[in-house]
């Protein structure tokens, strides 16, 4: 059967009125599938039956399967996700519920099977770049997460590298937009800062904010932190951000992975807020998740906090990610990793 989300919005809407029904009943059908969670085209009971009974006959309102599930004590709830067509692969969503009493969750979302940009850190890449995923299979991520309770944000930081899958993830964001009603604002894609796509993307005046993911403000360590892009100077990056606000008037955040006693000296704050210095942007540090079998260490908490101070003092706005879901190997590829035995000895 064909994945109801492998259809746009309007695709779906012209299917609707050539089986009985009306354009409309295209936005009510998402709506359900995704804001809902339905499982069931008969549970829509808003739409005609006789188009219920159409739609179950053609559409899957899943192609994949959850294979497994973690849980950590927060809440924070980490997906496997198996998709199987055009060839088998696994992804995972990330659900992080809100501190704040009445708000909905964020869902962290993948946009490719594996990544090409190798970062050493990072689980994700080390068993390469698989395939894209296509765009219902960004959707559908987005119905998993709904399963599990509201969701108010999406942040584009999971397994994959967006810039190199972007029409893809374009198609799933015009779904989930009308599904869940997520706002431009409400939603941040994060990348590597490929400066040639990132200011083609810019011009298209995309409905996400941007985050680039930084790392280092040297040149030599960032090449090596960042392989994709070595060799691509770090002020090329930095403009194609400066561009990213002039076309779209939307401020980058700067993300930094702070990694114990490798980028987390003093002098490499120093460096980083002199690199930033006269930019409208929020440096967003994020502690490392320990991986099994990468020789990377969490920073200790003081030393976090003497970087934020200099950022803080030569006048950076700097914020730092709250852990979540430590207990249940919630950093970007880490269950997926170990669900293929890449860490079985760790």
């Amino acid at each position: 059967m064909k994945a109801l989300f492998s259809l746009s919005p309007r695709a779906l809407a012209s299917w609707c009125e050539e089986h009985g029904g009306r354009a409309f009943h295209g936005g009510i059908v998402r709506r359900e599938a995704l804001s809902r969670g339905l499982e069931r085209f008969e549970e829509m009971t808003s739409l005609p039956r006789r188009l219920r009974a159409a739609l179950a006959a053609e559409f899957s309102l899943s192609s994949g399967d959850e294979v497994d599930r973690r849980v950590a004590p927060d809440g924070t709830t980490k997906l496997l996700l198996a998709f199987e067509e055009p060839t088998r692969v696994t992804v995972e969503c990330v659900f992080i519920p809100s501190t704040r009493p009445g708000r909905g969750a964020t869902l962290c979302v993948s946009t490719q099977a594996g990544c090409p940009v190798g970062c050493p850190f990072c689980a994700s890449g080390l068993e390469g770049l698989e395939r894209n995923l296509a765009s219902h299979e960004i959707v559908e991520q987005f119905r998993r997460g709904a399963q599990l309770g509201p969701i108010s944000r999406a942040v584009v930081m999971g397994i994959g590298e967006p810039l190199l899958n972007l029409e893809a993830l374009t198609t799933a964001l015009e779904t989930v937009r009308e599904g869940i009603e997520l706002g431009a604002r409400k939603v941040t894609v994060s990348s590597v800062g490929f400066p040639g796509r990132l200011r083609r993307a810019a011009r298209s005046k995309p409905r996400f904010q941007l985050a680039i993911s930084l790392h280092s403000p040297d040149q030599d360590q960032r090449d090596r932190l960042v392989p994709a892009l070595a060799g691509v100077p770090i002020e090329e990056v930095l403009a194609a951000g400066d561009d990213w606000f002039t076309q779209t008037g939307r401020e980058v955040t700067y993300e930094y992975v702070l990694l114990g006693g490798e980028n987390d000296s003093l002098g490499h704050a120093e460096r980083l807020a002199e690199r930033l210095r006269g930019r409208r942007a929020t440096i967003n540090l994020i502690p490392y998740n320990p991986t099994p079998s990468i020789p990377f260490e969490r920073p200790r908490p003081e030393r976090v906090q003497a970087f934020v101070e200099v950022l803080t003092a030569a006048g950076q706005v700097a914020t730092v990610r709250r852990p979540r879901g430590l207990e249940q190997a919630a950093a970007c590829g880490q269950l997926r990793l170990s669900r293929s035995g890449g860490d079985r000895e760790g």
